[in-house]
């Protein structure tokens, strides 16, 4: 079980590859998979895909491998799941995502891809659930991240380390989700720092970006995917539209409340993905 001491990350020193490495060694410990194909984070309203992708080999609290806390936002469960695929391929579901806004750092939001990749895993399907610029998406839409812009003034990358993010959200990945549902519409993903939600003004700023898609996650964790090679996949579930585009008050109960009222449809959806993946 992970020390309740100081997390490793927190240490200047401390490499977080190592950090990633050991929480690797024990997952393969904790759940008798010695090796992960494919590794999901599932954010708001993506959490019931996990009973449809496959077996549950073995689902773990996080808090029990090194790096890990609980997560601080409702929707998310807090454990790492290990799944056998229909196709004999293993995937690990990560209920434990840390957001940017909780003050933790950089390394603790990253932690969970580092720890994927360490596993063996050579894709990371990163979800969330956002507020859409795109005034023809309606709450429950699922649509595929095709590039993203980071505005939270961070990066996972430490030091001179210089990695291409030309191609971050596979076009590769992005077909294979289409020849499943063709009608899939994708975006620009900009991230911000949060907690609180984006005034109307910073929207128009975002879509005057270039940006389609608003939330408070996915960035940081693509950029340390591609650092360590992972192959990106990224998913948004619109579960409103954005400060200005919409015309009521935006609030986190129904982000929650689309979330549950499109599980069903966008779980199916993401574990077809997944199975030809």
């Amino acid at each position: 079980m992970a020390s309740t001491s100081t997390n490793p990350l927190d240490i200047p020193e401390t490499d977080p590859f190592d950090v990633a490495r050991e929480a690797a060694a024990q997952i393969a410990e904790l759940t008798g998979a010695a090796h992960h194909d494919i590794a999901l984070t599932l954010g708001s309203g993506w959490g019931k895909a996990a009973d449809l992708l496959g077996e549950t080999v073995a689902n773990i609290p996080a808090t029990d491998v090194v790096g890990f806390s609980m997560p601080a936002v409702p929707g998310h469960v807090g454990t790492l799941r290990s799944i056998l695929l229909p196709n004999g391929k293993r995937a690990l579901v990560i209920g434990a995502r840390t957001h940017y806004y909780e003050g933790h750092g950089v390394r603790h939001v990253v932690h969970s891809v580092r720890t994927a990749a360490a596993t063996g895993a050579t894709v990371m399907v990163l979800t969330n659930g956002a507020g859409g610029i795109k005034e023809t998406w309606t709450p429950g839409t699922p649509v595929l991240i095709s590039d993203h812009i980071n505005l939270t003034g961070d990066s996972p990358l430490e030091g001179a380390t210089f990695v291409d993010l030309t191609d971050l959200y596979s076009s590769r990945l992005r077909d294979v989700a289409r020849s499943i549902d063709s009608s899939l519409d994708d975006g620009v993903y900009v991230q911000f720092r949060g907690p609180q939600y984006e005034t109307p003004a910073e929207v128009q700023m975002a879509k005057t970006f270039g940006g389609h898609i608003v939330g408070m996650s996915t960035a940081l964790e693509a950029i340390a995917a591609r650092q360590a090679g992972l192959e990106v996949l990224g998913f948004s579930l619109i579960t409103n539209l954005a400060a200005g585009i919409q015309k009521t008050p935006l609030s986190h109960a129904e982000v929650i409340e689309a979330g549950k009222n499109a599980e069903g449809v966008i779980g199916d959806l993401l574990a077809r993905v997944v199975s030809a993946l």
